[in-house]
């Protein structure tokens, strides 16, 4: 004997509420079921999966030509802009960036083009990478190659190289710190 309001009470509403789902779920699969006989209706239906699957390829692929030319957009236009960037480093480095609208200028512009995910690099002193720099003239003796004098930056946009540094190589600083060798 179970207890008024106990759990004895609720299983026949609940055996009934998933016989009744049970028997709904079976008579939409049974047309359903009958449909799929009718050839006609299986050709359309095959039909439909195609286009919807052509659809969707279009989607993508409409997606990825879109970014495609975006990105190439915004390389060409950084293209343009890399002389630009060439004469302020001249200005920066003669002292004509120290103050005043052109270093407000070349700064805001520095900031646009970082956030275009441009990068400049190659500096004196980094380590040597035949596939990021372009070697002008080699005075290095060893085999530790490093940057002598940067002509020309290198830039990045994303993960691309747009162009390479031109800089001079020459061989490593001794460093003056001991090794774990020498101790």
């Amino acid at each position: 004997m179970t207890q008024p309001g106990g759990a004895g009470e609720n299983e026949p509403a609940v055996d009934a509420a998933t016989d009744e789902a049970a028997a709904a779920a079976e008579a939409e699969q049974a047309p359903a079921a009958e449909a799929v006989d009718d050839p006609q209706v299986a050709e359309l239906t095959e039909a439909l999966q195609r286009e919807r699957a052509q659809f969707v390829n279009f989607r993508r692929r409409s997606a990825e030509e879109f970014a495609q030319a975006a990105s190439s957009g915004r390389q060409k236009l950084v293209d343009k802009l890399l002389p630009i960037l060439d004469d302020l480093d001249r200005a920066r480095e003669h002292g004509d960036l120290v103050d005043g609208p052109l270093k407000a200028f070349a700064d805001k512009l520095g900031e646009v083009l970082a956030g275009e995910q441009l990068v400049k690099f190659g500096e004196p002193g980094d380590a040597f990478d035949p596939e990021l720099h372009e070697a002008i003239q080699n005075d290095a003796t060893g085999s530790d190659l490093v940057l002598g004098l940067v002509y020309r930056a290198g830039y990045r946009l994303g993960d691309k190289v747009i162009r390479h540094a031109m800089v001079t190589v020459t061989d490593a600083a001794p460093s003056d710190a001991p090794t774990a060798g020498d101790a």
